[in-house]
């Protein structure tokens, strides 16, 4: 689902901030193993501000990430947890049902921001899923179908 169509809806979004900054980090196979705790740092930096930024704002919020997201994030790469950031998941809580949106094969592309495969991509599905869920949150999955059709689907289950 687009923002585009959520923000049409005058509903705000917030998140993607650290993907546009993930673009700008270069590294050999070497550096990988520090620039992912660099990359898990900024993003938990991101998520905060989102998360502060929201509890001051009207009407729902549609987050595109969140803080256990880096959590998920740094358990997919094989790092170690920090305890701020574990403690930030499990503190600043989001409403208790989360959308989630499933690898979706017959649309998944790759592009200038999106480097991954689709195993990786099915592989930080299931890392999300078990993070989320361990913190107590129920999850919702996207359908799987055109983005008018989720978005309709968005918008009524928050309106439930």
């Amino acid at each position: 689902m687009t923002r585009e169509r959520i923000d049409k809806k005058r509903w705000r979004t917030l998140g993607k901030a650290v993907r546009q900054q993930a673009r700008a980090i270069d590294a050999t196979p070497n550096e990988r193993n520090a620039i992912e705790r660099a990359l898990a740092a900024l993003m938990l930096a991101c998520e905060m501000r989102s998360y502060r930024e929201a509890r001051s704002a009207p009407g729902p919020i549609i987050f595109d990430r969140g803080i256990p997201d880096v959590v998920g994030y740094l358990r997919l790469c094989g790092l170690p947890i920090p305890a701020p950031a574990l403690r930030a998941a499990e503190q600043r809580r989001y409403a208790n049902r989360v959308f989630i949106a499933p690898p979706w094969p017959a649309i998944f592309e790759q592009d200038a921001e999106r480097k991954q495969t689709l195993a990786e991509a099915e592989a930080t599905f299931h890392a999300m899923v078990d993070v989320y869920c361990g913190l107590g949150y129920e999850l919702v999955a996207l359908p799987l179908v055109p983005v008018a059709e989720r978005a309709r689907f968005v918008r009524e289950q928050i309106a439930a």
